[in-house]
């Protein structure tokens, strides 16, 4: 059985906590030095009312880590998700905080400004390095658990094909930190909880290679509220779901708030005999009291942290908790990845993912055109009218085709240049158009340039190496002036393939 280690010993920080590693074995977390099963007893923490910063990171305020991890410790927590963070500040100082309290990190990678929109999604080469800025801020961490690769961003029937393309992105991060640290850190993916696509999503991120395969699934689960049960509240049902499920599954968020103060009387089935064969625990929404009034605990005038009712629910249920899991050595359960979900009236993503954006492709790709976008097309999301970037791809693509910088997600089927960013997309648009009508102006938006290469039928072969650079072909291609057409390529997730025999040959030679 496949066993993926979490966390190592390190002595990097100073920190005066020493945490085991955290071991996956099949469908459950071990502490590996222990043996005895690990369930995250955790509390999602994302301050919002006092921070006055674009990006909102509680791990770049070592005051207000000093001040919350004991009490966190003191709830009883062992596991801490935070939502966003900025990779460019430190965050020596918390994480040692609650390192110190014994306290795991597990981290979104995907923010409010670097995501996946799950109403036209794709995959960038911008998104993918905002992700690797973000692990290479963190995997240093003893106490790191894991990241989360995207969280409810389908979270229903209409918006399924963002799937596959937050699939994309969590293979890349898996293969991204497997080449970036000496260590196994999970990559997992939070899903909602629709009745029409509960089943399909956690399947579909279970089937398929194992590379592409999340690490753990979890759920954010709202469904008992107040003084419930395990059977009226859903939960039983979602159990019953589980069952067979591969991978670790565990409550992402849980809390409903409908009834105040809450009671919690969830957690003696969560982490009770209800429940504990098949979810490896949860994780509270949420520590600090905001407008949404899901708060642990408040924050007062002078930053001072005062526990709340739900705080002290909270604490008594935790309290009463003694999880019966079983020993990683007796444990050898072997089970199947899921089958992906069929196309249907409410699953519509294919197992077919994105490639791996790569730079050096776009970057070849814009070398070999001689009409490319010029400074006059503004890039900027306030612009209107046909300057804008959007409006001129809009326009172009009603010209000529736009299959190699789009993706369908349906089909399968991705451009080989599909990653690369608006002003290249648009550069290769106005390069198809001027071979036809032999001009590159555009009422200006055009600019004649001199190749710096010939060799485009090779870009689409160049692809990231996971440690952060990149991949060249050991030769030139043919000429991309021999052609009056560039659209060659239908590049798919595990490289690139091409549209003709002639172009599969081509791709051998430079494989």
């Amino acid at each position: 059985m496949k066993i993926l280690n979490i966390a190592v010993f390190t002595c990097a920080l100073g920190s005066a906590y020493a945490l085991n590693p955290i071991t996956i074995k099949g469908s459950k977390f071990f502490d590996s030095v222990t043996k005895e099963q690990f369930f995250i007893k955790g509390v999602a923490y994302q301050p919002r009312s006092q921070v006055k910063e674009i990006t909102m990171d509680p791990l770049a305020d070592p005051a207000a880590c000093a001040r919350d991890a004991p009490l966190m410790a003191k709830l009883g927590t062992n596991v801490l998700r935070v939502y966003e963070i900025d990779p460019k500040r430190n965050h020596d100082a918390c994480m040692k905080s609650f390192a110190d309290e014994g306290i795991y990190l597990l981290l979104d990678i995907a923010t409010p400004h670097h995501s996946i929109n799950r109403k036209i999604p794709e995959y960038t080469v911008d998104l993918y390095n905002a992700y690797k800025a973000t692990v290479d801020a963190f995997v240093k961490y003893d106490n790191l658990f894991g990241f989360i690769a995207g969280n409810e961003v389908t979270n229903d029937k209409t918006n399924t094909l963002a799937s596959a393309f937050v699939k994309a992105s969590l293979r890349d991060i898996k293969n991204y930190v497997k080449a970036s640290s000496k260590r196994i850190i999970p990559v997992g993916y939070a899903s909602n909880d629709d009745e029409f696509i509960r089943n399909a999503i956690k399947d579909y991120f279970n089937c398929g290679s194992e590379e592409a395969q999340a690490d753990f699934f979890g759920i954010n689960l709202y469904e008992w509220c107040g003084d419930s049960s395990f059977e009226k509240s859903g939960y039983k049902d979602r159990t019953k779901e589980f069952e067979s499920y591969s991978k670790p599954v565990f409550l992402s968020e849980y809390g409903c708030n409908l009834v105040t103060p809450r009671p919690f009387s969830e957690v003696a089935s969560l982490y009770g005999p209800d429940m504990t064969n098949v979810w490896s625990g949860g994780i509270v929404y949420e520590w600090t009291q905001e407008n949404n009034r899901y708060g642990l605990v408040k924050i007062n005038g002078q930053g001072k942290a005062e526990e709340l009712q739900d705080y002290r629910n909270l604490q008594a249920q935790l309290a009463k908790v003694r999880p019966q899991g079983i020993r990683m050595d007796a444990y050898n359960a072997q089970r199947s990845a899921s089958a992906c979900p069929a196309n249907s009236e409410n699953w519509r993503a294919s197992a077919t993912l994105p490639p791996t954006p790569s730079d050096g492709a776009c970057q070849c790709m814009i070398e070999n055109l001689d009409c490319i976008a010029s400074d006059k097309v503004d890039v900027s999301s306030q612009t209107t009218g046909n300057s804008s970037i959007g409006t001129q791809l809009d326009i172009m693509c009603g010209m000529v085709s736009c299959t190699d910088i789009s993706g369908d997600a349906e089909k399968g089927e991705y451009g080989a240049f599909s990653f690369c960013r608006p002003r290249d997309k648009l550069s290769w648009l106005y390069n198809v158009q001027a071979k036809q009508i032999k001009s590159c102006q555009y009422e200006g938006f055009g600019q004649e340039v001199v190749p710096k290469r010939h060799d485009i039928r090779s870009c689409s072969a160049i692809a990231p190496n996971f440690d952060g650079t990149t991949n060249s072909p050991t030769t030139s291609g043919p000429s991309s002036s021999s052609s009056s057409s560039l659209t060659f390529v239908n590049r798919k997730n595990n490289g690139a393939f091409f549209a003709s025999a002639i172009f599969v040959l081509v791709a051998a030679i430079f494989t």
